[in-house]
């Protein structure tokens, strides 16, 4: 729901307005998801009665499965770029960036063109390190704050990851840098979630990574070769690390789930401070035949992803966390 406030007065004396927009921001790795989550989500807010735009930033996105509202490819080319510039796809993914920074003007003027009550939706590059090391994403997101659009970052990262201890520790990482570097009200995402055991059995319930409960447990984890006993200690700082920030934490989802999707856009509008739109929350509650969206139970979080997509006959593993309860 857009909402409107004043901005003190133009040069003819006339006050101005500022339109207050809520939406999200979607980022993560190449391959997590990215550009599925947000044809769905936007299916399902359109559904819940919001009036939503999508923003594609990602210039590399050539076929997608929805129809933007803002294309990136009508202001800079990636194959453009890179054929120019002789750059490789992360140097010039890199470079349109920047070359958006450079030219915010356009990006907000699309936005003005739209709307007063529309949610946004932006799809961001797959490239890692504009989210932990180059700045012109945090400009660009610190410009459109400027603005009063209310942005939640949602960043996704494939669940599959958890079934290797190393991967895992480094998508916490990653995940912790990027919050820092970011600098927005925040969601991590576990997406694909209907595959998490495709690539090996978890060596700990699901809930002991979704919460990051103790990383240490996973050093325990690692193989016993001459390699990985040289930088244990070093690993044993990394997972000190996300462990002493206490930030990181996982909302699993699967965009098979329409309740998963539903507690997911949740968490983005208790974080950005959307407020239900006219008619929204009747919709709402008759979507949710369970309790699932608002539920702080621990089975409730991840209850249905047990049942539904992991082996039920699988060798127990060691009982952490709230499984001790069960003793």
């Amino acid at each position: 729901m857009a909402d409107t406030k004043k901005d003190g007065k133009d040069e003819g004396g006339v006050e101005s307005t500022l339109v207050t927009r809520f939406g999200q921001i979607v980022i993560g790795p190449p391959g997590s998801g990215k550009t599925t989550y947000v044809g769905h989500m936007a299916d399902l807010l359109r559904g819940l009665g919001r009036q939503v735009a999508i923003v594609n930033l990602d210039p590399a996105n050539e076929k997608v499965e929805y129809k933007p509202d803002i294309e990136i490819n009508e202001l800079v080319s990636l194959e453009e770029v890179m054929e120019t510039l002789k750059l490789g796809p992360n140097g010039g993914l890199v470079y349109c960036m920047e070359f958006l920074w450079q030219n915010i003007s356009w990006l907000e003027d699309k936005i003005s063109g739209l709307a007063k009550n529309t949610y946004l939706l932006i799809d961001c590059p797959g490239q890692v390190e504009l989210y932990t090391t180059n700045d012109a994403v945090r400009d660009i997101v610190s410009r459109l704050v400027k603005l009063d659009i209310r942005l939640c970052a949602v960043h996704l990262v494939d669940s599959h990851y958890c079934a290797d201890p190393a991967k895992f520790i480094s998508v916490c990482l990653t995940s912790l840098c990027t919050m820092l570097q970011i600098e927005l009200p925040h969601v991590n995402l576990l997406s694909k979630v209907d595959l998490v055991e495709k690539y090996g059995k978890l060596q700990f319930n699901l809930d002991y990574y979704t919460e990051v409960l103790d990383l240490e447990y996973l050093l325990d984890c690692f193989p016993e070769d001459n390699f990985t006993k040289k930088y244990r200690s070093l690993n044993e700082a990394l997972t000190g690390l996300v462990t002493d920030y206490s930030l990181v934490n996982f909302v699993p989802v699967t965009v098979k789930s329409k309740e998963r999707m539903l507690a997911v856009s949740q968490q983005v509008d208790k974080a950005n401070g959307y407020v239900f739109g006219k008619g929204e929350e009747r919709n709402l509650r008759n979507m949710m035949g369970s309790a699932l969206g608002g539920a702080d139970f621990e089975w409730a979080k991840t209850g249905d992803i047990r049942t539904q997509y992991m082996d039920p006959l699988a060798p127990e593993s060691e009982k952490l966390g709230n499984d001790l309860d069960n003793v």
